[in-house]
């Protein structure tokens, strides 16, 4: 939890601004926003099939730098 108190003689503007550089440094925003949705888990199924592409992407773009047509 970040928590600021007002200072002596301090303006509303700079404290929000005092709180907003500890929100930021805190990375607190990024944990919320990263766990806003829920990712499902990647089968196995999934990921071979992804790696298979991968590959097969790898080896067309090679051939065709190869060729001189990329």
């Amino acid at each position: 939890m970040v928590s600021v108190q007002k200072r002596d003689g301090e303006n509303s503007s700079a404290l929000i601004f005092r709180f907003t550089k500890k929100v930021r440094r805190s990375g607190l925003l990024q944990e919320v926003r990263k766990r806003r949705f829920k990712d499902r888990p990647v089968t196995r199924r999934e990921r071979k099939s992804s790696a298979i592409f991968k590959a097969e992407k790898k080896e067309e773009m090679a051939r065709l730098k190869k060729l001189g047509l990329l």
